[in-house]
């Protein structure tokens, strides 16, 4: 979040709550939060001891499509992206054609 919209929300909770109550729903919010993160890691730990051996290291945010995406079919796993995609990639054609037009058309300008 910016700096700006904290000072906005500090401003509001300090509106909506008044400064007498602020610090106690800080607190509660705090906790709130802590355990909501506690059960959180508690589900995480559960779900690696059920799949067993080899997923030690398993994260819940490697199943989103994204990461899923660039974790494995955009690193280098040998199935030549790169290459695919400076062949597909039309600067190089299009810097020769101009360098081309360029000394073809030489002296007339």
């Amino acid at each position: 979040m910016s700096p700006l919209k904290l000072v906005t929300l500090a401003i509001l909770a300090v509106l909506l709550f008044g400064p007498d109550k602020l610090p106690e729903i800080i607190q509660n919010v705090a906790g709130f939060l802590r355990k909501v993160r506690e059960i959180s890691a508690d589900a995480e730990q559960e779900i690696r001891s059920e799949l067993g051996p080899g997923f030690e290291d398993f994260e819940l945010q490697d199943l989103h499509p994204k990461t899923f995406v660039r974790k494995h079919v955009l690193e280098d796993d040998g199935l030549g992206l790169a290459e695919i995609r400076s062949a597909l990639d039309p600067r190089k054609e299009l810097t020769e054609l101009t360098d081309a037009v360029r000394e073809t058309d030489g002296g007339t300008h």
